[in-house]
């Protein structure tokens, strides 16, 4: 059974950091590209950053280069995201993916709140 299981978010204060961990099972997770997304209130789903293997280099999203980081550890099966200088802007449900080539699976999304 594949799952994808992120954890980390919470409330912070605008400029702190989380980070965001998600733990994959049920796949081959060395073989899929990584990626987080994000959806705001009212917005639509949008790409933050790509991390297609643990050799390649990560792809981010321009309101976010400088300030997150993708990474990943197929010894482990997880990916993360570090983010750092939390805006307000910032805020939404944060989701994992996996994705090999038509084949996508999803996490359940964890929420991240940036608000003074």
């Amino acid at each position: 059974q594949v799952q994808l299981v992120e954890s980390g978010g919470g409330l912070v204060q605008p400029g702190e950091s989380l980070r965001l961990s998600c733990a994959a099972s049920g796949f081959t997770f060395s073989l899929y590209a990584m990626s987080w997304y994000r959806q705001a209130p009212g917005k639509e789903r949008e790409l933050v950053a790509t991390k297609s293997s643990a050799y390649s280099s990560p792809n981010y999203a321009d309101t976010v280069k400088g300030r997150f980081t993708i990474s990943r550890d197929n010894a482990k099966n997880t990916v993360y995201l570090q983010m750092n200088s939390l805006k307000p802007e910032d805020t939404a449900v944060y989701y994992c993916k996996g994705q090999r080539g038509i084949i996508n699976y999803w996490g359940q999304g964890t929420q991240v709140t940036v608000s003074s």
